[in-house]
């Protein structure tokens, strides 16, 4: 096994990871929400955030590691058009996951004190969820994109 393999391995676990526990989490997180069960939500907000620490963080880290590495290895350019582009829609997605992991924290505790009360969700709870959902859909798109750009390569 040469050290180009393992490198394309690990980025495409990477990228596999970013994808799809984003789109698992927030297929959860929305079918929580949906359902207005307070003790659900909770539940659900709790193992998005965990989600988001035991997987999607370190793939956010070891992707831009594992592209550097590969496009080294390849001799791609740094200008190449597909290349700019992609670190501009992996910065995009990042802009939008960072505020979204704050919401996520935010959620998990609200939703976490209204089980144990057992009273309503409050209102800022539906403005946050409003935020989380607006803030998927860019970084959805950037993300689906970025594969694209890293499968055909287009000048």
């Amino acid at each position: 096994m040469d050290i180009y393999g393992v490198l394309k391995l690990v980025h495409i676990l990477g990228a596999t990871l970013l994808f799809g526990t984003g789109l698992g989490t927030a297929f959860f997180m929305y079918r929580a929400d949906g359902s207005g069960d307070v003790n659900a939500i909770a539940v659900v907000s709790r193992n998005v955030v965990l989600a988001d620490w035991l997987f999607t963080a370190p793939a956010v880290l070891i992707q831009p590691v594992t592209g550097y590495l590969l496009m080294r290895h390849v001799g791609y350019a740094w200008n190449e058009t597909w290349i700019v582009t992609s670190v501009a829609l992996y910065l995009l997605a990042g802009a939008c996951w960072l505020p979204v992991v704050w919401l996520q924290i935010r959620i998990r505790d609200l939703a976490k004190q209204a089980a144990v009360e057992g009273t309503p969700l409050p209102p800022r709870y539906r403005a946050y969820m409003k935020v989380w959902f607006g803030l998927g859909w860019p970084a959805f798109i950037a993300v689906i994109a970025i594969f694209f750009l890293m499968i055909f390569k287009p000048a």
